[in-house]
C-alpha cells in the first residue's frame, strides 16, 4: 500500500530533510481551565500532550537553540538541516493574539526554521487569530494540527473532546481559505468504537479537505482518567495485529495525495500503562510497514 509520508513531503517542499523542533508555548486548554472542563480529555496527559516538548524559557530562540541541540544525535545528513518549529503542548492558540505573535513572530523569523507549526482545537480558531496565521503563513508556511480523534458523538462526549463537529469543519474551511498546510488527529482504538466506526472518521477527514493525517494508536497513560478506566477493564487494548488491520483499512479510505504525518504515536515510556508493545516504536513501525507491503 502506497501512502505520501511526511518526511517525502517535507523534502519536495523544502529540498532536503526536516526535523521538527517541539517547542512548548506556555498555554493551557478550554478543557482544563474551566472554560469547558476542568480535566482535560481523559487520554491526555499532564503535559497537554508535550512530553517531549521543549519548556518555555524566556525567549523562542533560546528555546528553539535548546530543542535543536534535543534533536542533534539524529542528523544524519551533511546538509544544513531545516527545522519546523512546533508548538505542541496543550492547545497554542489559546491566548491573546497579542501573547500569540510575540511567540510565533520571532518562531518564524529564525533562520534555520522554514516552517511554523501549531497544534490546537477548531474551536480555538477565532477570527483575529486566523488573520494573525494569515500573516504568519505570507512569511514561511504555516502547519496547523486540529485534534479531532473521532466524528463520532458518543465518543466525543466519552472522552470529554468538549466541541462539535460542525467546529472542525468550520476551522478546516476557515484554515484552507487561508491556504494553510491542515493536519487532522485521529485515534485509532477508541473504547466503543468499532473498525467501520473508526474507517469512517478517515473517511470523512479525507474528504473533508484536510492535507494530512496523523494516525495515533491509544496510549492509556499513568495520571489520566483513562487509566483508572484500563485499570477497571473498561478499555479494550488494540493487538499490533488489530492495529495495523484498523491502519491499513483508514489509509485505503483517504485521497490520493493525503500526506501520513504519523502511523503511530509513542507516548513517554515512564508514564505508558498500554499498550506496553507500543514502547519500541522503531519495531512497531517496521512492523506496520511488513504488513502495509503486504496488502
Amino acid at each position: 500500500m502506497q501512502y505520501l509520508t511526511a518526511n517525502e513531503y517535507f523534502r519536495r517542499r523544502f529540498g532536503r530533510k526536516v526535523y521538527k523542533l517541539a517547542l512548548s508555548g506556555g498555554m493551557t486548554c478550554p478543557n482544563r481551565d474551566g472554560a469547558k472542563g476542568d480535566r482535560g480529555c481523559i487520554f491526555c496527559s499532564a503535559s497537554g500532550s508535550g512530553d517531549f516538548a521543549e519548556p518555555l524559557c524566556g525567549d523562542v530562540f533560546t528555546q528553539i537553540e535548546r530543542a535543536k541541540a534535543r534533536v542533534a544525535p539524529k542528523l544524519k545528513s551533511a546538509e544544513a538541516p531545516a527545522y519546523i518549529a512546533y508548538f505542541q503542548s496543550f492547545t497554542n492558540t489559546y491566548a491573546p493574539v497579542e501573547y500569540l505573535e510575540a511567540l510565533f513572530l520571532p518562531a518564524i523569523s529564525h533562520p534555520d526554521v522554514v516552517a511554523l507549526g501549531i497544534a490546537t482545537r477548531p474551536d480555538c480558531l477565532p477570527g483575529p487569530v486566523l488573520d494573525l496565521l494569515d500573516r504568519l503563513n505570507r512569511i514561511k508556511p504555516v502547519i496547523v494540527e486540529l485534534g479531532l480523534q473521532t466524528i463520532h458523538p458518543e465518543t466525543a462526549a466519552f472522552i470529554r473532546r468538549g466541541y462539535p463537529l460542525e467546529d472542525y469543519d468550520r476551522a478546516v474551511a476557515a484554515l484552507k481559505a487561508l491556504g494553510i498546510h491542515t493536519v487532522v488527529h485521529m485515534i485509532l482504538g477508541l473504547p466503543g468504537e468499532t473498525e467501520e466506526m473508526t474507517v469512517a472518521t478517515a473517511r470523512y477527514i479525507g474528504q473533508s479537505g484536510a492535507d494530512g493525517m496523523k494516525l495515533q494508536l491509544l496510549h492509556v497513560l499513568e495520571g489520566t482518567d483513562l487509566a483508572a478506566l484500563w485499570r477497571r477493564g473498561e478499555v479494550p487494548i488494540l493487538t499490533p495485529e488489530q492495529y495495523a488491520h484498523t491502519l491499513a483499512a483508514c489509509l485505503a479510505v483517504l485521497p490520493e495525495g493525503m500526506v501520513i504525518h504519523r502511523l503511530t504515536g509513542d507516548g513517554a515510556k515512564k508514564d505508558l500503562l498500554a499498550p506496553l508493545w507500543s514502547a519500541d516504536k522503531k519495531r512497531v513501525i517496521n512492523y506496520i510497514n511488513r504488513y502495509l507491503r503486504g496488502i
